[in-house]
Order: structure tokens, then sequence, then C-alpha cells
């Protein structure tokens, strides 16, 4: 064979076994590993404020809140609430742990209790690529559904919490020490930095009265937001 001749063969196969090395090393695309996992908690209960919420929380991404209530005790007319935000990690896996350990709430969890007060609907739904769940219930003796339950409660408080202060900001700026009053003495609060936005802004502005910004201050920097 002339030299010439074998020196493009091996040239030629070299490239080939070099291409063939790259792609065995590829990384797998990241869509092939995104994670479709939502758990939703939703609560009907007409006698309360809001009348309906319901929360939505993506293995990842911005978790979704959703609630429709009266304006005010006295008015029949509604409002509705959409807000997205954004969910630490600790409390996304907390709800995911709960979840796996309820069963993916794939079983019936209300404990068909008699004589106990009404407190609203409950609905824990979970839906991933490989299994999906739906339960309703008023009260539930599972452990893990508790906790849940709890969970997402003291969670829509704080974003209710961030949805009037955004309104007393913006129309009653006299209103806004007692709701961050009320907010410094609730006991319950969850993620408060999902409310961080309005709290800034009622920091950093110089017409509301400084006890006030003090408070929103304390709210976003103490732990557990008080």
């Amino acid at each position: 064979m002339p030299r010439s001749l074998y020196l493009l063969c091996v040239f030629f196969f070299s490239a080939l076994t070099f291409s063939a090395l790259a792609n065995a090393e590829s990384p797998v695309p990241p869509a092939a590993r995104t994670d479709a996992s939502v758990a939703t908690f939703t609560l009907d209960f007409p006698a309360s404020q809001p009348q309906r919420y319901s929360i939505r929380v993506p293995a990842d991404g911005p978790a979704h809140y959703q609630s429709t209530g009266r304006i005010s005790a006295d008015s029949d007319d509604t409002d509705s609430f959409d807000f997205d935000f954004a969910l630490s990690a600790e409390t996304r896996s907390r709800i995911f742990a709960l979840a796996a350990k309820a069963g993916y709430f794939q079983k019936d969890l209300d404990a068909h209790r008699k004589g106990l007060a009404f407190t609203g609907t409950k609905t824990l739904t979970y839906k991933d690529a490989h299994r999906a769940g739906e339960s309703s219930y008023i009260y539930s003796s599972n452990i893990a559904v508790q906790e849940l339950t709890s969970l997402f409660q003291n969670l829509s408080a704080t974003l209710e919490f961030g949805h009037r202060l955004d309104y007393d900001h913006r129309y009653q700026k006299l209103a806004l020490d007692q709701e961050l009053k009320r907010m410094q003495e609730t006991s319950d609060l969850v993620e408060v930095t999902a409310i961080q936005p309005i709290l800034e802004q009622i920091i950093a502005d110089q017409s509301v009265v400084n006890v006030a910004r003090a408070r929103a201050q304390r709210l976003l920097t103490a732990p557990g937001g008080r």
C-alpha cells in the first residue's frame, strides 16, 4: 500500500474513533430529566375568608395560589387573587415526602367521624408521570395528611396577609400598621419570603409611618417571620 494512502486511512479511522467517544460522553438532554410531579391542595369553606383557595406545587418551578372570597364581611362582592411565588426547597421537599407517606392520596383520606364541626372540604391531589391520586376529606386521621393540611393552611394565611398588605399599601396606608401587627401576632406563618416583594415595598416607602415600616422589616428578617 502506498504510504500516502496508508496515512489517509489512519487519519480517517482516528476521526471516526474520536467522534464516537465524544458522542458517548455527551450529557443527557435536560428535558429527559424533568420532574413532572405536582401536588395540589384545595379548600372549599363558604363560611370562611377566603371562601375557596387552592395551592399548586410543582416539583420544580414556581408554586401558584388562587383564592376567592368576599371583599368584606358586609359585602356580597367577591375578590379573586392569583399569585405565583417561589417556594423554598425545604418546604417543597417536605410536601412531596408527606404526599409519599400518604400514599399519593390514592385512597379515601376522610376519617368519616360523626359529630365533627364542619371546617371545610379539603382536597389533596397528586400527579406525576407514573401515578395519580385525589381524595377529599373534612377531617383525616392520617398523620401525614394532617401535617400537609396544617402546612397548606398556614401557607394560605401567609399569602392572604400579603394580599391584604398589598391592598392597604395601595389604597389605605394608615391600615398597614394594624395588619402588620396582626401578622406579627400570628404564630403559624410559613414561607414569609413568598411575600417579600410587598414587605420590601412597605419598608422602602417613606410615606408609610415608621412603626409600620419597622414591623415589616422585622417580619422579613426575623426567624419565622417574627
